[in-house]
């Protein structure tokens, strides 16, 4: 049976990068906080404060310098014919995964179980939709 990726789930709202920024004076620990259009907010901490830089620059539209492991990911799809078209976001025994969403020439792809930052750092890069598990979302505290 063909993949349909295009295919909405209930399960998932799609959110965007609201901001992104370091945890501690350093920045060695990241920050990012998604939000969904129904005001819910989810916040991703612990992962490197250099993920959080990438994701910066890419919001910033800033893709001058790609990392090794974007680039990689960037040169397998141009040789295949493939375009990351959305990144879905879930949690796994307490740790945060992302599943990649790729269609092209010869069909549907879909990368499960990778690291959410990284996944992030891909979906801003390529500017694609960025979906999270429901049950993820909180209501939006403001400051």
């Amino acid at each position: 049976m063909p993949m349909d990726i295009a295919h909405t789930e209930p399960d998932y709202e799609t959110v965007r990068i609201g901001h992104v920024g370091y945890v501690d004076p350093y920045g060695l620990e990241g920050i990012a906080i998604l939000k969904s259009g129904s005001g819910g907010q989810f916040h991703i901490r612990s992962f490197s404060g250099e993920v959080a830089g990438y994701i910066m620059r890419f919001l910033g539209d800033s893709r001058d310098e790609i990392p090794t492991v974007y680039r990689m990911i960037e040169e397998i799809c141009e040789s295949n014919g493939l375009v990351l078209v959305k990144v879905k976001i879930y949690d796994s025994s307490e740790v945060l995964r992302a599943n990649l969403y790729f269609t092209g020439r010869d069909g549907d792809m879909v990368l499960r179980n990778y690291r959410a930052s990284d996944a992030l750092a891909l979906a801003a890069f390529y500017n694609i939709p960025i979906l999270v598990r429901k049950t993820l979302l909180r209501a939006s505290v403001e400051a």
